[in-house]
């Protein structure tokens, strides 16, 4: 019985040590780790074979356009363009910009609206080895100017409708920057806005569909550059290599589970990685058909789903929230949908959305166009962006360190090395860095020092380098993963700490779902930060008393708004998300302010803030 009684102490000392967890969490998540564990190696051997044989994004799509031409790759409301016809003005680009004397290495800007032969462009493009910066087609004035020039473009091509920008920034250009006009329609008229710019369409029409003349492109050259969203700043041009573009799409593909005869549906901007890339990528890459629309509807979001037969849709930052936002209709559960996919839907409204419109799965991800620390939550966990496994984590080195929560600066031990969070800790995401790894390889940005400033050295051992994301995430005891806040996003009021995306969310449910940005701000004569709460309510819908009180039901005291502002205007990012940096520049003097703004009495009233009672509450005659 000697066995019996060895077996009995080992299972003891388990208990004793809690290492029985352990196997508990082992249990519980081996499903998941396994399953992602697949697709991940899915994954590398697909990287390693197109790497093996030097492939760049041009001859993944050129395989596609051989085994099906006259398959549907790109459908919209006005466009149905087949593998063949996006091959065949892909071709035309090139030999264009070719016979133009453009050579590998040159980089030429795209500032066009969503629809076919905007992928065809840089598609093209790529084909003589030029690099093109996908512009953010919302841009005008200085931040426009900005994109083109810190990508240092020899030359721009843009679509009719943005003559009026360009012309507004020509001056400015650099006076050897060549311009190339794309007509919508084979409108070959051309617009006096820019007087020097070429008729690109009358160069296409004389242009061989045929392949240009061969330019040595090789698999980890640069393809394109793709901006960062700005709400923090001026955009950064991040790097996207062909290598990247590959890993991007495919890793998606086999994490989620597409298949090749998917439909997509995206009324995300192509110029952005997750439209561009993630949902686009799956035409380029995998041969599918992807719908686009050129501009996003909320109303119309499942019609276009049922009008198009799509079988996975695309959402984004706030989207998911605006469509549930909407009368129900009768094409909420008409559509053929069996996933979606994106990333930012927020756990309080995630199991209303999926009920209403009777979504199978959802596929939230998580990471950064710039970055190598991207997960996904392929499990259907609700509110979880990913999970980091428990079991092997060595895996795929992704890691929450301590650190500052308002710089994000990591905390480091005497070593001088980073310190892991335990399980419901928050902190900083990060991703190890291995050069020459698609899945670890960090490009940057354009600007060598905005690189710098993303990764952190000497972080588990000396010598080695991670990926600083910037994102304060929390893990459970499981390894889900939980978005909590960017850094300097989160303010102490009262001694507590407040996040500023839960708040957001919260209040936005209160306020009908309407657009709103939390951000904190100064108060003379207290300490910390006070929550500001900007709310998008230009039809003055929102009955403050009604607000305040249910309000009260959600959050705690120091987490409530001490001060509204009632936007008129809305200002959106690229990817749905609102300016925060400008509105807390602005602050909240209504000298300054002409929204109408309002502050929380004692009682828990929201009041006018007129300037008489600013200058009282300068004066600390206003308690908070």
């Amino acid at each position: 019985m000697g066995w019996f009684f060895a077996l009995l102490a080992a299972i003891s000392a388990l208990l004793l040590t809690r290492s029985w967890r352990w196997f508990y969490i082992a249990g519980a998540t081996a499903k998941r780790d396994l399953t992602a564990l697949w697709a991940y190696g899915k994954l590398l051997r697909y990287t390693k074979r197109r790497e093996r044989l030097n492939n760049t994004v041009a001859d993944v799509f050129e395989e596609n356009v051989l085994a099906h031409p006259d398959k549907i790759a790109v459908v919209s409301d006005t466009q149905r363009w087949t593998f063949r016809q996006v091959n065949e003005h892909a071709n035309r680009v090139a030999n264009v910009l070719q016979a133009q004397g453009y050579q590998k290495g040159n980089v030429v800007g795209l500032l066009l609206e969503n629809r076919a032969e905007y992928v065809a462009t840089w598609l093209g493009l790529s084909k003589i080895g030029i690099i093109t910066p996908l512009i953010n087609t919302n841009l005008r004035g200085p931040s426009l100017l900005h994109s083109i020039t810190v990508a240092h473009c020899n030359a721009l091509i843009y679509g009719e409708d943005f003559a009026e920008a360009i012309a507004d920034v020509n001056k400015e250009l650099p006076a050897d920057m060549a311009l190339f006009q794309f007509n919508n329609e084979n409108n070959n008229t051309q617009s006096d806005a820019v007087k020097q710019a070429k008729n690109l369409n009358t160069l296409l029409t004389a242009a061989s569909v045929e392949k240009p003349g061969k330019t040595q492109v090789a698999h980890h050259d640069k393809l394109v550059y793709i901006y960062t969203s700005g709400t923090t700043g001026l955009p950064k041009a991040a790097v996207i290599s062909h290598s990247r573009y590959l890993f991007i799409a495919a890793g998606i593909h086999y994490t989620m589970g597409f298949k090749d005869v998917d439909t997509f549906y995206t009324p995300l901007p192509l110029y952005h990685t997750a439209g561009g890339i993630m949902c686009m990528g799956q035409a380029v890459v995998f041969g599918s058909t992807v719908a686009i629309r050129k501009k996003f509807s909320a109303t119309n979001y499942f019609a276009d789903c049922t009008k198009f037969k799509a079988t996975v849709g695309q959402y984004i930052g706030e989207m998911a929230r605006y469509i549930l936002a909407t009368k129900p209709s009768e094409h909420d559960r008409a559509h053929r949908v069996r996933l979606v996919f994106g990333n930012g839907l927020r756990p309080q409204i995630w199991p209303q959305f999926v009920e209403r419109f009777n979504i199978a799965k959802v596929g939230e991800f998580y990471g950064a166009t710039e970055g190598n620390a991207n997960i996904m939550n392929h499990d259907n966990t609700v509110g979880a962006i990913g999970f980091v496994s428990r079991i092997l984590p060595k895996v795929y080195p992704i890691s929450i360190i301590r650190a500052d929560p308002d710089t994000g600066e990591p905390i480091r031990n005497k070593d001088g090395l980073c310190e892991l969070c335990e399980p419901n800790e928050p902190g900083v995401f990060i991703g190890k860095i291995v050069k020459g790894n698609p899945s670890r390889e960090f490009l940057g940005y354009v600007d060598a020092k905005a690189s710098a400033k993303k990764i952190v050295k000497d972080v588990f051992k000396h010598g080695d380098m991670a990926f600083l994301s910037g994102d304060l995430l929390v893990a459970d005891e499981k390894g889900y993963l939980y978005f909590k806040d960017r850094t300097g996003d989160t303010f102490r009021w009262k001694g507590e700490n407040v996040s500023t995306s839960e708040v957001e969310a919260q209040v936005s449910n209160v306020a009908g779902y309407k657009d709103t940005v939390v951000y904190g701000v100064n108060i003379p004569h207290t300490e910390g930060r006070a929550g500001m709460a900007a709310i998008y309510d230009p039809q003055r819908e929102l009955d403050l008393d009604v607000f305040a009180a249910n309000l009260a039901k959600v959050l705690p005291a120091y987490a409530r708004p001490q001060i509204l502002r009632l936007l008129t205007k809305v200002d959106l990012t690229g990817t749905f998300k609102l300016r925060k940096v400008d509105l807390q520049k602005e602050g909240y003097d209504p000298n300054v302010v002409h929204d109408a703004l309002y502050y929380q009495t004692s009682k828990g009233r929201y009041e006018l803030l007129t300037p008489s009672t600013y200058e009282q509450l300068q004066r600390n005659e206003i308690r908070f």
